[in-house]
Parts: C-alpha cells; structure tokens; sequence
C-alpha cells in the first residue's frame, strides 16, 4: 500500500473516532431538567405557572363544546341505524338517508 493510501486512511479513522468520541460526549451531557423522582422531570417553563387551574392558561372548556362530537357520533348512529333497516327490508343500501322514504 503506498504512503498517501496509508495517511487517507489514518485521516479518515481519526475523523471517524473524534466523531464518535463527541457523540458519546455530548449524549451523558446536562438534559436540562431536575427531576423530583425517577421518571418525574417535568418543570414548567421561566412564567409558566406550576398549577394550570386558574391560572390565565387554564383553558375553561364549555360543556356544550366538548359534547359536539358525542352529539355527532349519536347522529351518525341513527343514520346508520336507519340505512340498515332500509337494507333489512329492501336489500338496496342507500347511502343518503334522505332518500330513504319515509314508512
């Protein structure tokens, strides 16, 4: 092997282990957090309250909001509900529940 295959070489496995080397070094590094107990770390960021509820974050969620998607859900079903039946008697399914005729 010639001398500049030997020092390509050389050059590339020193680049290659100082790589590693800085990986493994910055990877047991500080992460940022004070945990108060294995598994525990969560802290909340510079002005950010430690509680939510209350707080000006505190989101205050209106009960007819969160029950839109049960409502939907409810008025799926009894679309689905009446094209089985139509099905169940006639052995068409219509998709559109307003042509089903009305018994």
């Amino acid at each position: 092997m010639s001398i500049s295959k030997r020092v390509n070489r050389a050059i590339i496995t020193s680049a290659g282990a100082s790589a590693l080397a800085l990986i493994a070094s910055s990877a047991g590094a500080y992460d940022g957090t004070n945990c108060k107990a294995p598994g525990n770390c969560w802290e909340p960021k510079p002005g950010y309250p430690a509680v939510i509820a209350g707080s000006k974050y505190d989101p205050k969620h209106d009960p007819m909001e969160l029950n839109k998607q049960q409502e939907s859900i409810k008025a799926m079903e009894e679309r689905n509900q009446k094209r089985v039946e139509h099905f169940k008697k006639t052995g068409q399914f219509v998709y559109d529940v307003s042509e089903i005729p009305a018994q």
